[in-house]
């Protein structure tokens, strides 16, 4: 559990004195690969298994808000990249502000270990979708935004159930369809 954790850790590191590095920034290389999808969603799927095991003190306060995860085809197909990335941006957000919030309220230190990696591969996530010219989305001032159809759940196998599919679903089509790797 420790050698995870730490193991996370070191990469956020790597990849925050990589960004912050001095001297001409070069531009991200596009991230095509989605094998690189593949391990996210798996390493999502790992957090979901080992929170059902959870009995106690694993739980929310209260509900929290996450995005719709059903796509229909025929509406996604009809909005431009823009209106899908802004999509998928606003989705990653609010998953990043549930996971924070369950990190917050679980007192389990071996479940505490999937959730500092769920909320890293979300950070990871956002540098993928960067690499990809896929601009980055800065929710409203009231948290939620516009739009975006979402949900509440109340347990925290709920909201990792949300994570995978969400990660499966609309940022999959996203990532597959992106201008940049065609």
């Amino acid at each position: 559990m420790f050698h995870n954790s730490s193991r996370g850790l070191f990469t956020l590191l790597l990849m925050l004195l990589e960004w912050t590095r001095p001297g001409l920034p070069s531009p991200l290389r596009p991230i095509c690969d989605l094998r690189v999808l593949k391990h996210f969603i798996e390493e999502a799927r790992d957090a979901q298994a080992a929170m059902l095991t959870c009995k106690e003190g694993c739980g929310f306060p209260e509900p929290v808000t996450v995005p719709q995860t059903k796509v229909d085809f025929s509406v996604w197909e009809r909005k431009n990249a823009l209106e899908q990335a802004q999509e998928v941006q606003s989705g990653l957000w609010l998953l990043n502000q549930a996971i924070g919030s369950l990190r917050a309220s679980v007192t389990n230190t071996a479940l505490q270990s999937h959730i500092d990696n769920s909320l890293i591969n979300i950070f990871r996530i956002g540098k993928v979708l960067r690499s990809l010219n896929i601009q980055e989305c800065t929710p409203p001032a009231g948290g939620v935004p516009g739009g975006e159809e979402t949900w509440r759940v109340s347990s925290a196998s709920e909201l990792l159930q949300v994570h995978v599919n969400f990660l499966r679903g609309k940022l999959q089509l996203l990532l597959s369809n992106a201008p940049v790797c065609h």
